[in-house]
């Protein structure tokens, strides 16, 4: 487990890194204000779209079906759902680039007239990303099933790199036009490495005929995992809807938190995506055993990194970010959505235990009762508390999400969740008394990734990942 969730990890950290420098050297070339706010409304759908399909939408769906067919009967399914995809992508290009006045009003409806009109243009070109997302998220599902995540892995790198380089050569000088040029020039990029191996995997370009139920086969089990991505993205979009009330910048500052507080998520992506393989193979007790494994995993891998992000916030803003983000609500912002980080990291790993027994509408249940109270604490919070009502409203509903999926389950006895619990409250709150409010950047940061290493080394005693 832990060593395929480290190479995926290191892939799609690397990827992850390069959209943490976009959105550097975006407010480090344009600021914190309309220009930048605007540009992040256009990205919006069409960068949901490709964090659904890489945080395993389609592999969750796709994998067993895949699985449990022999060579021939492979090669039909993907050729036949090679054209489907495709023409859904080309679907949803249409779709985000002829209602993008219409999506662009509804994600940033506190812009100005001059924001509206340069975010339209944007998300027109933005649009043209979506049939590539879909492509690179199929053709990586015969990658995965023979063990082999790190070409997957390495697409959020690959989308990624075209922007940033465009980004870092032109800096001040850069256009929206052409940046929103590069994000689709990276849709394409991310999609060469996959052809080698699936040119080997039997997949040729100029058959079209292939499973004719695929489609259908396909869309049954994605249904609810759609419906549950839905709703998580619709929060997203909520929450930036709530922030262009909030003042210029704001909607930039909580993506800025969120790109950030994404690190340490990819090591759980990871996970979850392995843990789901090993838990399909088994049943009963063996199944359980992997869940509190992948459970433990879960907290020794998120909860140092949120240590650490709440102790030493305001130095990694000195360090990392622009002389813009000096005095800004950043610092803050990352403390806040550290917490909700950990306490979200079970969520996947409890759906992931029903997925494996084939139960795809339980968990979204759960999901949706979370993001209805979700909903509810966004009207409110943000208006009485400011920015950090956001993570609070996220916070609330992670763990009403956890405890519905245990409860649902008949695990709540079962696993070791309050003792976990307790423990993540004192360490974060001895990071929010103790380091957070050092005046001394440098030994604010020292001290925080000493407590992250303790934390690590504590929880490693207590967990013992090593033993089989």
């Amino acid at each position: 487990m832990f060593g395929s969730t480290l190479w995926l990890t290191l892939a799609t950290l690397a990827g992850l890194v390069a959209g943490f420098a976009r959105e550097w050297l975006l407010v480090a070339a344009w600021g914190a204000g309309n220009r930048s706010d605007a540009f992040l409304v256009a990205v919006f759908l069409p960068e949901a779209l490709r964090m659904t399909l890489a945080a395993g939408l389609l592999a969750a769906a796709a994998l067993p079906l895949y699985q449990q067919r022999d060579d021939n009967q492979r090669r039909a399914w993907l050729s036949g759902l090679t054209p489907r995809l495709l023409a859904c992508g080309f679907a949803l290009y249409a779709l985000l680039a002829i209602g993008a006045p219409l999506w662009v009003r509804l994600i940033g409806p506190g812009l100005d007239a001059e924001s509206h009109a340069q975010a339209q243009a944007n998300l027109q070109w933005l649009a043209a990303c979506a049939p590539g997302f879909l492509i690179h998220a199929l053709f990586s599902i015969p990658l995965q099933a023979r063990q082999r995540f790190v070409l997957p892995g390495l697409g959020s790198l690959l989308f990624n790199l075209p922007p940033v380089l465009y980004l870092f050569i032109q800096g001040h000088a850069s256009v929206s036009t052409e940046l929103s040029m590069a994000f689709f020039a990276g849709s394409l990029l991310m999609c060469l490495p996959l052809l080698p191996p699936i040119w080997q995997a039997g997949w040729r370009p100029w058959v079209l005929q292939g499973d004719a139920l695929a489609g259908r086969e396909l869309l049954g089990r994605i249904g609810p995992l759609l419906a549950s991505n839905v709703a998580s993205q619709g929060l997203a979009l909520i929450e930036r809807l709530i922030a262009s009330y909030l003042g210029d910048g704001a909607v930039t500052w909580v993506n800025l938190a969120r790109k950030l507080i994404n690190l340490p998520l990819i090591a759980l992506m990871s996970l979850n995506q392995v843990l789901l393989g090993l838990m399909s193979g088994e049943k009963g007790e063996q199944r359980l055993t992997l869940l509190r494994r992948g459970l433990d995993a879960a907290t020794l891998l998120s909860l140092p990194a949120a240590v650490g992000l709440v102790g030493a916030s305001p130095a990694l803003i000195h360090v990392l970010l622009p002389a813009q983000s000096a005095g800004s609500p950043l610092p803050a912002l990352i403390g806040w959505f550290a917490t909700p980080l950990v306490f979200g990291a079970w969520n996947a790993m409890l759906a992931r235990y029903a997925y494996a027994a084939g139960d795809t509408r339980m968990p979204l249940h759960c999901e949706l009762l979370g993001s209805l109270l979700n909903a509810v604490l966004l009207g409110v919070l943000p208006f009485t508390l400011g920015l950090p009502g956001i993570p609070l409203a996220s916070l609330g509903a992670v763990i009403l999400t956890n405890l519905l999926l245990m409860q649902r389950q008949q695990l709540l006895p079962r696993l070791g969740w309050p003792i976990q619990w307790a423990a993540i409250l004192v360490l974060l709150g001895l990071a929010a008394t103790l380091l957070h409010p050092l005046q001394d950047l440098w030994l604010q940061l020292g001290l925080s990734c000493v407590a992250g290493l303790m934390a690590l080394l504590g929880l490693g005693v207590w967990f013992k990942p090593w033993k089989r």
